[in-house]
């Protein structure tokens, strides 16, 4: 079971939606209100690089949503104009979710920077899982070899910082709003 769930949480996608028995409560932000914060203002791609000292901290980004949790509407992914990082947007203070409504558009979001770290042990358990649903053959050799690519990656990012973990990052979200492109 930990071993599941270890690998659900590495595989964003996978684990991007939790049914919290909130169905069809969410809010979304008016285009008209602004946010009052004084938080400091990143991109995606700056905050990411130097997520490590505003971990705990309040911050704000804008990115473009490609994902809300179809059940819950707790949680939503965005992504920097080139696509190619994300962050996950958790639902919490004022945002009481994400509308699917908000899939393609930009919004503004300030929040707590929150961490999650993966340890050797955890990262050596999920290649262990990776393992033996290979041994398997279950028809998902495509699947094992993404996530052992992304076990790999995980590797070599502890490896070039010098670090006995793997982090990720993701936003205790407080509040939000779309703006207009």
């Amino acid at each position: 079971m930990k071993k599941n769930l270890l690998l659900c949480l590495l595989i964003f996608a996978l684990a991007a939606c939790n049914n919290s028995g909130q169905k069809g409560k969410t809010t979304a932000k008016a285009d008209t209100e602004t946010l009052a914060s004084t938080a400091p203002v990143f991109t995606i791609d700056s905050l990411l690089a130097q997520a490590e000292q505003f971990v705990g901290k309040p911050v704000r980004v804008a990115g473009h949503v490609t994902h809300t949790c179809k059940h819950s509407g707790r949680r939503c992914f965005i992504v920097n104009d080139s696509k190619d990082l994300s962050i996950r947007v958790e639902a919490k203070g004022k945002i009481g979710g994400f509308n699917r409504e908000l899939i393609g558009s930009t919004i503004d979001v300030e929040g707590i920077l929150r961490e999650r770290r993966y340890s050797t042990d955890d990262i050596d358990n999920l290649q262990k899982a990776i393992d033996e649903k290979r041994v398997k053959n279950d028809g998902s050799e495509e699947l094992c070899n993404a996530e052992t690519a992304n076990v790999r990656r995980m590797r070599n990012w502890m490896k070039e910082r010098g670090k006995d973990y793997y982090a990720t990052y993701y936003i205790d979200g407080q509040d939000y709003r779309e703006v207009g492109e």
